[in-house]
């Protein structure tokens, strides 16, 4: 067997060993920037909202459709006048706290890493090609097969998912509290802080 068939093999594994790392190293990046962002914060999906560690809630106020973010902020007064305030926000306009509506790959940091590792797969999946046209033996054939197959899976895994998270797709079904005006959001918010039922008097 020829050592050349050996040795792509083994670089194009080490490729795609790099580029399955790479996406997951700006992943996991990203989901401890927004566990940073949000440390003390619990999202309940019911109402689409969040709660603080005071234990106030913070609704849906903005839907940044650039950056494909739901804005929530938290009301005015409650932040100014709440003791912690200084080590919470300084924004006189209530604490904010953001969530993406899109699966990574949403963002474009991560788009871009997405892609780095797209181009990564691809030089792989292009090495073993070339080898495969130079070397017809068996036993170099199926060297060569196992990091095509493997190359071959991750491309077509990374490509969907960074398919379906395309610039300029159509904006997402609003979130219930995006839906509601801002009259029937406070409405909304005294009734869940007030009525037997709602999550603060369930405690």
């Amino acid at each position: 067997m020829n050592p050349e068939a050996i040795l792509a093999a083994g670089y194009a594994t080490l490729l795609l060993l790099v580029a399955v790392g790479l996406d997951r190293l700006a992943r996991h990046a990203h989901n401890r920037a927004d566990r940073y962002r949000t440390a003390g914060f619990r999202y309940h999906p019911q109402h689409d909202a969040w709660v603080c560690p005071q234990e106030e809630w913070l609704w849906p106020a903005e839907f940044d459709r650039h950056r494909r973010l739901v804005r929530y902020r938290a009301k005015p007064s409650v932040c100014n006048a709440c003791p912690v305030k200084a080590a919470c926000t300084t924004s006189p306009h209530g604490r904010e706290v953001v969530r993406a509506v899109d699966p990574w790959p949403h963002s474009e940091a991560g788009r871009f890493h997405r892609g780095l590792a797209l181009m990564l797969i691809g030089l792989a999946g292009l090495i073993l090609l070339v080898e495969t046209t130079r070397h017809h033996t068996p036993t170099e054939l199926a060297v060569l097969a196992v990091p095509a197959a493997l190359a071959g899976g991750l491309g077509w895994r990374f490509l969907d998912h960074l398919r379906n998270t395309p610039t300029g797709f159509p904006d997402p079904t609003p979130s219930t509290g995006l839906r509601l005006a801002a009259a029937d959001r406070s409405a909304d918010r005294s009734e869940h802080r007030t009525a037997p039922g709602s999550w603060r008097n369930s405690r």
